[in-house]
């Protein structure tokens, strides 16, 4: 069997008596599988090889893509078949009746296989394409761009962004899409994506149902069971979000304050605040205050947060509940240092604190009439890991989320979501929201675990 030195791109044809080679020589072999001997030898590109791909349907047609930005087809002899087209790198649909082809910027063209007339373009969000594929079904194109993932859907009139996954630790080096899964990988592991059911929301192609970018957020949080995510601005600005869509459905004014909290409680949305003498407890949809709260005066490291029918605020010494609905004090707990602790985690009745030195802390707030209790560490196993699992946002470098068991990093926001103002999570979603006014929101169950 003859050998190259240089090849790096190897194929079977669809009826596997056929090997392609794309090489670095700028040439491509096309090779008897049974035998090993070199059928024809292809020469007519000036650059380094950089796709081959045989047609789906087609055994005799290969196309290939070069660094000289020529995309060319070949019969199984050799010779060139269909027209030449412009191009870096090139993938055929899973009908073989298209391609698409990509190279230098930030755009994708979709041809014609036969005549090479252009179907479509996109113009993705990211500044340089990196590798594309087609969905089994050729309505859907993924797209890599740096360390994001974009599904366009091409069925259409326009090409219609429909998914973006974001969070990978390293530049997308390849891609693949099976039904609706993409595994893609970089110099890190393999990552696999759940596509949802890839329906085109008509909603979303109405500017109306976005509004434009607001104030800088200082409050997000999640309501599963109502299906919304919650937004608040440094301007008091209170909206809602449709957490499957990412729609925006409502928006209310309220007090601006930047230690704030906002969440669904007993389907009413509450707002709560602090000044350094009270906490302020607020109905969002009737514009009216619920309660005053007076507290102790200490230095309080956090915004008050909402669980339940209960507020809670955390001090440099202690972490307090008082009832929305009366005002009245439900608990206190003293903490053992004043050492840099983390934003207190909820879960029910139960309250974890976190801190870069001591062991974890909780308490159970939940018992009526009664001083909080405290929790042992051994309820933080792997089981109850997913409700109370510490969230860690650094604001010296991209966000991510910590495992507190074996301290390993489980998640990580990447580019220009690295660096959220807040976050919260509840081990499905995430939402955070960003000094421009914008908000994310994070499907965890599109993540199969390797």
């Amino acid at each position: 069997m003859a050998t190259l030195d240089l090849f790096f791109l190897l194929l079977f044809s669809l009826d596997h008596t056929t090997i392609a080679s794309g090489s670095t020589d700028k040439t491509i072999h096309l090779w008897d599988a049974r035998t090993g001997e070199c059928n024809s030898t292809i020469d007519k590109h000036t650059g380094y090889i950089n796709s081959v791909m045989f047609s789906p349907m087609n055994s005799q047609l290969l196309i290939s893509a070069s660094n000289d930005h020529t995309i060319q087809q070949w019969g199984i002899d050799g010779h060139q078949v269909g027209p030449e087209c412009k191009g870096e790198y090139v993938a055929f649909s899973s009908d073989g009746t298209c391609f698409v082809s990509w190279g230098e910027g930030a755009s994708a063209v979709i041809q014609n296989s036969s005549s090479g007339a252009v179907i479509t373009e996109i113009k993705g969000p990211g500044t340089l394409f990196g590798y594309c594929c087609f969905s089994p079904n050729s309505n859907f194109v993924a797209i890599s761009s740096n360390h994001t993932i974009y599904i366009w859907n091409i069925s259409g009139s326009a090409p219609c962004l429909v998914e973006t996954f974001v969070g990978h630790a390293s530049f997308i080096a390849s891609l693949a899409f099976s039904s609706s899964l993409i595994i893609s990988s970089g110099t890190g592991p393999i990552e696999f994506w759940q596509i949802g059911n890839l329906l085109v929301d008509q909603v979303s192609t109405n500017s109306a149902s976005t509004p434009p970018l607001s104030a800088p957020i200082v409050s997000v949080s999640l309501d599963t069971n109502s299906g919304i995510a919650i937004s608040s601005d440094l301007d008091g600005v209170v909206r809602t979000w449709d957490i499957l869509t990412g729609l925006y459905k409502a928006s209310f004014q309220t007090p601006p304050h930047h230690m704030r909290d906002v969440q669904l409680v007993d389907d009413r949305l509450i707002l709560v605040w602090y000044t350094l003498k009270e906490i302020c407890i607020w109905d969002v949809e009737k514009e009216e205050l619920l309660q005053t709260v007076d507290i102790p005066y200490e230095f309080w490291a956090f915004p008050p947060r909402i669980y339940g029918c209960k507020v809670f605020l955390l001090s440099d010494r202690s972490i307090h509940a008082w009832s929305i609905w009366t005002g009245e004090p439900v608990g206190m707990a003293r903490l053992e240092s004043e050492e840099n602790y983390f934003p207190p985690i909820m879960d029910g009745s139960r309250v974890w604190v976190f801190s870069e030195d001591l062991e974890p802390q909780g308490w159970n707030f939940g018992i009526p009439s009664s001083s909080p209790t405290p929790l042992s560490n051994a309820l933080l196993d792997r089981a109850h890991l997913g409700s109370t699992n510490n969230t860690r946002w650094h604001n010296y470098g991209p966000s991510g989320i910590d495992d507190v068991i074996n301290g390993k990093l489980a998640f990580r926001l990447s580019g220009r979501y690295a660096w959220p103002i807040m976050v919260q999570w509840d081990n499905q979603y995430l939402v955070a929201g960003y000094s421009s006014g914008e908000v994310l929101i994070i499907d965890f169950n599109h993540t199969i675990p390797q």
